[in-house]
């Protein structure tokens, strides 16, 4: 089986080693490359070509949030999950404009931590469960969506139905599973749902749903 390559950008080598120890010790990972600076994080991705990085939002050198951007631009394909100890809004915000797929809490339980980035692997985003609500509530408050009953007047039926969803926090799978369709097709919405709405992840659009009071915000 072809492990997922995995890179890691943190400028404390203590916690990038106990890190990079956990991944080994999985059968379906492994780290390809390390960098101490966001700095040196773009060179070493295009020289790598890791599958996920794993990138400290905040570090001596400057803003992880900035070589996630430059990452996203040079490389698009290239998954991005931010990792930090804080749960500040503004920083989860800026993580999910900067395109990040995942937002992790580096005080989360090891093995929890481990099936995150499965999901993220899968292509899931992933937000540690003690932030998705405040995720969710920042990018309500801040999206700027112009003409929001437009918008929703273009979608078909089926994308509303998968907005919904969406928003109330289903996967793909269990989405196709409710509405009774293929897991492809159910890709195939969002990312049509996606397009119309300018945005780059479905953790916009689930605010989105909430926002325009398609789902209630719990």
């Amino acid at each position: 089986m072809e492990k997922a390559r995995l890179m890691l950008v943190d400028d404390h080598a203590l916690f990038r080693s106990a890190l990079a120890t956990l991944i080994a010790g999985q059968d379906d990972m492994e780290i390809v490359a390390q960098a101490d600076s966001g700095k040196s994080a773009l060179s070493l991705a295009q020289e790598q070509m890791p599958d996920l990085i794993l990138m400290d939002i905040n570090m001596a050198d400057g803003d992880g949030l900035e070589a996630t951007r430059m990452i996203k631009q040079q490389l698009p394909y290239v998954k991005v999950c931010m990792l930090t100890a804080s749960d500040d809004d503004d920083l989860l915000f800026e993580a999910i404009r900067s395109g990040a797929q995942g937002y992790l809490i580096k005080h989360m339980n090891p093995d929890e931590f481990v099936r995150e980035l499965r999901r993220q692997l899968h292509g899931e985003p992933v937000i540690s469960e003690d932030v998705a609500a405040k995720i969710v509530r920042a990018v309500a408050s801040r999206s700027k969506a112009t003409t929001d009953s437009q918008v929703l007047s273009s979608f078909t039926p089926r994308e509303v139905e998968v907005l919904k969803l969406v928003g109330q926090g289903l996967s793909n799978r269990e989405i196709a599973n409710q509405l009774a369709i293929a897991e492809n097709t159910v890709k195939n919405h969002l990312r049509n749902i996606l397009q119309k709405l300018h945005f780059d992840n479905r953790v916009q659009a689930a605010a989105y749903a909430i926002r325009n009071g398609l789902v209630e915000d719990s």
